[in-house]
């Protein structure tokens, strides 16, 4: 709650043009990824929105409950999900729902914004049924690309060996990501956001 209340304190200020919305590997940015966000994002008047443990369920309060009041992003960059897959969470059609309604809500709140769509980020060093339930919705939200405010970006295989296993250089734990990982995601998506933000 400290963290959210510091967003709402944060664009109530304004000046917000690029928004990355998800989790602790979003959160990470401010830890591992601080210097590859500095060079990034450091004068694109960036806002990081990622809370460590959210699932999509605390992401869809957040943005009811101030995270974007009174902001007028042009894009928002978006990975969530990991946290509601695996063993007792929610199934892959309840992520898909999940991820969906945020996508819904976020155009009817910033009609005028551009979201790009992240795929949810292979974990576990191996093959695993974890694995292959992300998979599935991966496969599934990619059809929330629309061509106009909604763009879907894979970028999830980028972290991969030739044989399908994580390195520990990239995600140490095999979920969250070095240095080196928050590197490979930014160099991931840059073509895309320098179009998504008319730059």
């Amino acid at each position: 709650m400290n963290r959210h209340n510091s967003f709402n304190s944060r664009v109530a200020k304004g000046s917000v043009d690029l928004i990355f919305i998800g989790d602790s590997i979003t959160q990470g940015w401010e830890g591992k990824g601080r210097g590859v966000w500095k060079k990034y994002y450091g004068a694109r008047n960036t806002v990081n929105l990622g809370i460590s443990g959210d699932r999509t369920e605390h992401v869809l309060w957040r943005l009811d409950n101030g995270n974007i009041k009174g902001i007028s992003p042009k894009v928002a960059v978006i990975m969530i999900g990991t946290n509601n897959s695996g063993r007792n969470r929610n199934s892959p059609a309840e992520i898909v729902d999940g991820i969906t309604a945020i996508i819904k809500k976020l155009r009817k709140k910033l009609p005028k914004m551009k979201i790009l769509l992240l795929d949810i980020f292979p974990r576990g060093q191996r093959f695993n049924t974890q694995r292959g339930d992300i998979a599935q919705v991966n496969q599934t939200v990619r059809k929330l690309d629309n061509g106009a405010h909604v763009h879907y970006l894979a970028i999830g295989h980028h972290f991969l060996e030739a044989d399908g296993s994580l390195d520990k250089k990239i995600m140490p734990d095999f979920l969250h990501l070095s240095t080196r990982g928050y590197e490979i995601w930014a160099a991931s998506i840059e073509d895309k956001l320098k179009e998504l933000l008319g730059e």
